[in-house]
């Protein structure tokens, strides 16, 4: 402190001093500056004249401004004035304002009480219109019961008939088990039979040799026996002529018998001679007679076999079934066999005939002894027989038709008569599945009969065969009664292209399915390839295959969102697929063959490669007919499953919070769980009278069925609306609808139910209580198919009471939950991926059709092929 003040005197100091030589230097300069200063005082003058004139104005400014200062006073006083005056007034009008309201609240409260009154006597009537309702409820309920049990009995018995139409379907395909091991054994006997058959041209030669022996023989002992007439004739005219009558008499006399001489004796050898002529005639006319006799019977024989064979003609010409036929052809066949024995021993008689015929000519001149072998009517009788139990038959199958086609008119009556009630309508659609179903084993008994047509048309030929054998054995050779096949389709190069588009490109599944088997346009195919490889010539098969291929995909790729076609071309190429697997020649797949099939392996050629490319173009099918079904079922899927209410008593609810938004089914009312059940059993008896294999079948069903759970499930967790407990009751009857679906289609093992799990324990979760701890682990140990616990905490947090009786979930019990499954490993995902696709798998599954039994339908307009 001390040093600043020391410098501070010194500043000071200096500063004083400088402050004094400033002043010196002023004064100085004031000499000078005075004559400025002057001038400054003058114009300071001038500028403070011009200050006063303006002081001048402004007051005369102020005086202005006074002025209206006091009248814009003046005004305001006015204006309070009239303002106090506009007050009292309003106040008065309050006062009348307040005693207007006074009476208005009087009048209020009066009114009020009326319209209590009135409330009460409307509330009283409501209750006693619901209470009336009720009672007509009641009513309904009980009418309904009794129809739904009246339509149970219907439907139990519908479910006895489809039971005997099942027993005797079985029973069908037993007796055609039987009849396919009976018809190889009668191909394995006519084979036989054709080889004694061709043996009975030579027999009947030689029994026509015999025969013109047998004349010659005649002839001979005719011109023997006049030459013996003359000679005799000559010599008894010898004897006259050298002897006379008297000289013999007394020769013959009773007393010259001892010196009889050889003249006696002559005579009684000519006595004898007579005797023996006039025997030998006698047993030459018996024996002519009998001769006779026998010819005339044998010409009836002849006419009346004649007639029968026409007659046979005519009646073969009439449809006929093979059940009983093929047995009474087995006993034919038998007769005809025991024939031929019979034929070679009246050879053999013939021929000893002849020796004794050659003997006795030369013992005693003549004898004769004829049989001709002849057929028995036999044959005629058994093809009768075969004739009139084919028409017994035959009358049984249109009986069976008639009875299942008056079955499905009934049913159809039956679920015309039901009503828009959703019970009703599921017993509806119930009875629609089961005439889909007895049309398929219908389809299947025509398919059947066309089968049993088409051995029959083969049976008559065969007989026709036999019985223009008949009658010109002797004439013309015997042919062979059946072309045995080798299961190949003949065709040329320059036809490849003909086949494809008659056989994929311009065939539709609509005209063909019903009357053949299923995947024939596959046997067809691979009967090519076989021929193909039969000429063992690589070009040609290597071509046939590529064209193959190539139509597949453009019949594909032309109808690409038809789902008959797509159905109609994966069962096709899946078929063909097995049977180059099944005939190639490898042990895995020829363990599962017949020796007749295994006989029809391929010879030359390796087909691996082409079969991975057959499963490839298989696959890309699948996938596309997938993507086709779930196009058509995804518009039914929310409206079906979410928004229709199929549960009576729960359509007029909505949650609290939503009551001013409208139904959905309003907008939606055509699509209900029917229309889904509907659209799955489209799907399914399409597939099956497409021939499509069981195991992909049921691949595609798992697929739909996961299409249907994660829709649902991921419009459930964007719907606060439907998160209640009566919308998860619904939701589960829908899962029961599918389930039982699944179960009258024998569906159980294609793990569809499985897909439908999360959506199961979604819907139990909204129903279940969500208040203490034992809930929570409950829901921790049961939700295990909910696949992130995201899912479970958005259920939760979106649950909506439906009414006020419910209580909204706590958030405290969701941290609970979410505690509990943090241990849980999770994926953070909270929507299923809609667009996921199983991996399909192509079984391999044995075609049980015989390739030489196929025959290619005129439809298919394949005329230029030739079977092999």
């Amino acid at each position: 402190k001390m040093l600043e003040e020391h410098k501070a005197v010194i500043l000071q100091k200096y500063a004083r001093a400088w402050l004094a030589r400033r002043r010196f230097q002023n004064i100085r300069r004031f000499s000078r500056e005075n004559h400025g200063l002057l001038e400054r005082l003058t114009s300071l003058a001038s500028s403070h004249m011009n200050d006063l004139d303006t002081i001048q104005k402004l007051e005369l400014e102020l005086e202005k401004l006074t002025a209206q200062k006091r009248t814009y006073e003046e005004k305001g006083k006015k204006y309070k004035e009239d303002c106090e005056q506009k007050i009292l007034k309003l106040e008065s009008q309050n006062k009348e304002l307040r005693d207007q309201k006074e009476n208005l609240e009087i009048k209020l409260q009066e009114k009020t009480e009326e319209m209590k009154e009135k409330m009460d006597e409307l509330t009283k009537q409501l209750f006693d219109d619901v209470q009336k309702e009720e009672s007509q409820r009641m009513i309904l309920e009980k009418n309904f019961q009794n129809q739904k049990q009246d339509y149970e009995k219907e439907i139990k018995l519908l479910k006895g008939e489809i039971k005997v139409l099942e027993e005797e379907k079985t029973q069908l395909q037993q007796q055609i088990q039987q009849e396919i091991i009976v018809q190889d054994g009668l191909k394995v006997e006519v084979g036989q039979l054709t080889k004694q058959v061709q043996k009975i041209p030579e027999l009947q030669k030689e029994i026509e040799l015999l025969q013109t022996q047998k004349l010659d023989v005649e002839k001979q002992a005719q011109s023997q026996k006049r030459e013996m007439r003359e000679k005799m004739s000559e010599v008894t005219k010898q004897l006259l002529e050298s002897y006379d009558f008297e000289d013999v008499r007394s020769r013959l006399s009773v007393e010259d018998l001892e010196h009889l001489n050889e003249d006696g004796e002559l005579w009684f050898a000519y006595e004898g001679l007579k005797k023996a002529t006039r025997v030998l005639e006698s047993h030459f006319q018996s024996q002519k007679e009998i001769y006779e006799k026998e010819i005339e019977g044998l010409n009836f024989k002849v006419d009346h076999l004649s007639q029968d064979i026409n007659h046979l003609q005519k009646l073969f010409r009439e449809e006929n079934d093979i059940n009983d036929g093929i047995r009474l052809e087995i006993s034919r066949l038998t007769s005809e066999n025991l024939v031929i024995p019979d034929l070679k021993q009246q050879i053999s008689e013939l021929e000893n005939q002849k020796l004794d015929l050659e003997n006795r000519l030369q013992e005693q001149t003549i004898k004769l002894k004829g049989k001709v072998p002849f057929w028995s009517p036999s044959k005629s009788q058994s093809f009768l027989s075969i004739s009139r139990t084919n028409e017994t038959q035959n009358e049984r199958d249109i009986e069976e038709k008639e009875r299942l086609n008056v079955i499905t008119q009934e049913i159809e009556g039956l679920s015309n008569g039901l009503k828009q009630d959703e019970i009703q309508t599921e017993v509806k659609s119930k009875i629609k599945q089961e005439t889909t179903r007895l049309a398929v084993e219908n389809m299947d008994l025509e398919e059947k009969l066309d089968m049993k047509d088409r051995i029959i048309k083969k049976l008559e030929d065969q007989i026709k065969t036999l019985t223009k054998t008949i009658e010109n054995g002797s004439e013309v050779h015997v042919p062979t009664l059946s072309k045995e096949y080798v299961g190949m389709m003949e065709y040329k190069k320059e036809d490849e292209e003909r086949i494809v588009q008659n056989l994929i490109i311009d065939l539709k599944p609509r005209g063909v399915v019903v009357n053949m088997i299923p995947g024939l346009p596959a046997h067809i195919l691979f009967m090519c390839v076989r021929y193909a490889d039969y000429l063992n010539d690589a070009d040609m098969l290597k071509s046939f295959i590529n064209v193959t291929i190539d139509g597949i995909k453009q019949v594909v790729k032309e109808n690409s969102e038809d789902f008959e076609m797509l159905s109609f071309w994966l069962s096709n190429t899946y078929c063909f697929l097995n049977c180059l697997k099944q005939y190639s020649g490898e042990e895995e797949f020829m363990k599962y063959n017949t020796p007749r099939q295994n006989k029809n392996c391929l010879k030359h050629f390796d087909l691996s490669e082409y079969r991975q490319i057959l499963s490839d173009l298989a696959i890309r099918i699948y996938h596309q007919f997938i993507i086709v079904m779930e196009n058509n079922i995804l518009p039914m899927i929310v409206p079906g499953m979410l928004e229709y209410e199929s549960l009576q008593g729960i359509s007029g609810l909505k949650p609290t919070g939503f009551r001013k938004r409208s139904s959905s089914i309003d907008d939606t009312d055509t699509y209900t769980m029917t229309s889904i059940l509907q659209q799955l059993s489209y799907f399914y008896s399409t597939m099956c009278q497409n021939g499509l294999d069981s195991e992909l079948l049921k691949q595609a069903v798992k697929q739909l069925f996961f299409l249907i759970g994660a829709v649902t499930l991921n419009s459930l967790f964007l719907r606060k609306d439907m998160c209640s407990c009566r919308k998860g009751m619904q939701i589960r009857c829908n899962i029961s609808y599918l389930e039982e679906w699944l179960k009258d289609k024998n569906l159980q093992s294609s793990n569809a139910k499985e897909t439908l799990e999360p959506l199961s324990q979604a819907a139990w979760l909204l129903q279940v209580k969500k208040i203490t701890d034992d809930d929570a682990k409950e829901i921790c140990e049961h939700c295990t198919s909910l696949s992130t616990v995201q899912q479970i905490v958005k259920i939760l947090n979106s649950y909506t009471p439906i009414d006020d009786f419910e209580k909204r979930v706590a958030p405290s019990f969701v941290r609970k939950v979410q505690a509990m499954l943090n241990n849980r490993e999770d994926v953070p995902q909270l929507m299923l991926d809609t667009k996921y696709l199983f991996q399909v798998t192509f079984p391999f599954t044995p075609s049980p059709h015989a390739l030489e039994m196929i025959q290619v339908p005129s439809s298919f307009k394949l005329g230029f092929l030739t079977r092999v």
